[in-house]
């Protein structure tokens, strides 16, 4: 009986867990998720929190009665350390796992480097989370009663950018849509050397595109920006501007989760995991890795430093490349599949506050044989009906389906 461990129960986690579950046919083999939360979080659905369009409730699903439904144990405990020499795993109620294979699909933590970044100071408001969401609303309809500009972006380095244009676009229109848009002038800042550049060097027509809408919604933007502190009412930038703010939200870096960065041997300096293309650690062949744990490269290099987007449909690809392999090796396969990062298509729907943006490009890195964005002027159907599919899919617990 071989044990197979996954710590992370979100996208990748979900996903490798059941997945691996499914390939196994011989049932005697032990599945088990550890994860601090008891629940999946659709994340994309967060920037609609801030203007009671969803409350949490609504975008959770528990996740101990699907994966008890497909044959998989849940432990809802923190791991806080991994032994891959002795692979073991330590938690934070003193328990000790041991495994045959482990699955590192922690999900991101954040780098709070940048001075005022850290959404404890009440300076810099972070999307990412539930409570950062909920925070968000509470200011924004402080907001609505004391106008004020406000200032959105990304620190250098952050790789999720692709949030903060869709929190751009909504903030923008909730303010016009209540009326106080023309006493609240918005900025967008961005370490990106164009807009649209997304930390995959960009699509085509992606960038125009995105001038395009922000002239049309009198958005003001500053590309190769550096941030160099960010304070109650002001964000200073590294060239010396100071751009005064009434509600900040800055994405942060991110940094690999402190399970990885405790653990030594494992991670990089940021708490990233270095994989083969089968997502497999380059030292430890019985260790597995997808979603933002993997650590990924910047594609080229660009004045300001952008990192690159590893969530939502990489993160499953990784995750189901990684439920193959490991039910192949199970099995006496050894003759493991695999697709560098860089290789898997980049696919994203983009909020544009009431409107999307379908983006496609069939290879994360360039070269590429085709990319295209669609603009939806109308209303945002795909991106609501891909948060009913997941949710839906995440209560079935079908992760076999794309």
């Amino acid at each position: 009986m071989a044990k197979v461990l996954v710590i992370g129960g979100n996208f990748a986690g979900l996903t490798a867990a059941l997945e691996t579950r499914r390939r196994l046919h011989d049932k005697s083999h032990d599945i088990t998720v550890i994860s601090m939360k008891d629940h999946f979080l659709y994340v994309p659905s967060l920037i609609w929190v801030p203007f009671k369009e969803r409350e949490i409730d609504d975008i959770v699903v528990p996740i101990e009665p699907v994966l008890r439904r497909h044959g998989v144990n849940f432990i809802n405990e923190t791991a806080l350390k991994i032994d891959p020499f002795q692979s073991k795993v330590t938690t934070d109620k003193g328990n000790v796992f041991d495994y045959d294979y482990l699955v590192i699909a922690t999900g991101p933590d954040l780098d709070l480097s940048l001075p005022g970044s850290d959404p404890a100071l009440k300076n810099n408001t972070y999307i990412g989370t539930p409570a950062g969401a909920l925070e968000i609303r509470q200011r924004f309809f402080d907001l609505l009663d004391n106008p004020g500009p406000v200032v959105v972006g990304a620190a250098p380095r952050a790789g999720c950018i692709g949030a903060s244009y869709e929190f751009l676009f909504n903030i923008e229109y909730h303010l016009r849509r209540r009326g106080v848009r023309q006493k609240s002038p918005v900025v967008w800042v961005t370490p990106e050397p164009y807009l649209g550049h997304f930390g995959m060097n960009g699509v085509f027509g992606g960038s125009t595109s995105l001038k395009l809408f922000m002239n049309s919604r009198k958005i003001d933007y500053r590309v190769n920006a550096a941030i160099a502190s960010i304070d109650k009412e002001k964000v200073t930038l590294e060239s010396g501007e100071v751009i005064e703010s009434a509600l900040t939200m800055i994405m942060p870096p991110f940094l690999g989760q402190e399970v990885v960065r405790n653990s030594p041997g494992l991670g990089n300096e940021k708490g990233f995991i270095p994989v083969l293309p089968t997502y497999q650690h380059r030292d430890f062949s019985n260790i597995f890795a997808a979603g933002v744990a993997v650590d990924v490269p910047p594609f080229g290099t660009t004045p300001i430093p952008v990192g690159v987007p590893k969530t939502g449909f990489p993160a499953e690809t990784e995750a189901r490349i990684v439920a193959e392999n490991i039910s192949r090796v199970i099995n006496g396969n050894h003759d493991l599949t695999g697709k560098p990062f860089g290789e898997i298509p980049g696919v994203c729907v983009m909020d544009a506050g009431h409107k999307e943006v379908l983006i496609y490009a069939n290879h994360f890195a360039r070269p590429r044989q085709f990319s295209v964005v669609l603009p939806n002027p109308t209303y945002n159907t795909t991106k609501r009906f891909l948060e009913k599919y997941f949710l839906w899919k995440a209560r079935t617990g079908l992760a076999r389906l794309p």
